[in-house]
């Protein structure tokens, strides 16, 4: 495993509606966005805690696509 952290523009669309607040309180996500069942983000290093935020939550579909890093 590499020791740098791979930031994820994460896109997921729910049958109902996102749960934008859990997401937004997990571990390495930020810049949450909701546009009606679709939920965007950044995600930062490992995926666990955002995907237990979505935990009970029905999901459609979901992508994930790395972004450069932002300057240091």
């Amino acid at each position: 495993m590499t020791d740098e952290l791979v930031i994820q523009r994460v896109a997921v669309t729910f049958v109902g509606r996102p749960p934008a607040r859990q997401v937004a309180r997990a571990q390495g996500v930020s810049d949450v966005e909701v546009d009606g069942r679709l939920l965007r983000c950044l995600v930062h290093g490992s995926f666990q805690p955002f995907l237990e935020a979505l935990r009970g939550y029905e999901v459609i579909n979901i992508t994930s696509i790395p972004t450069p890093e932002r300057g240091d």
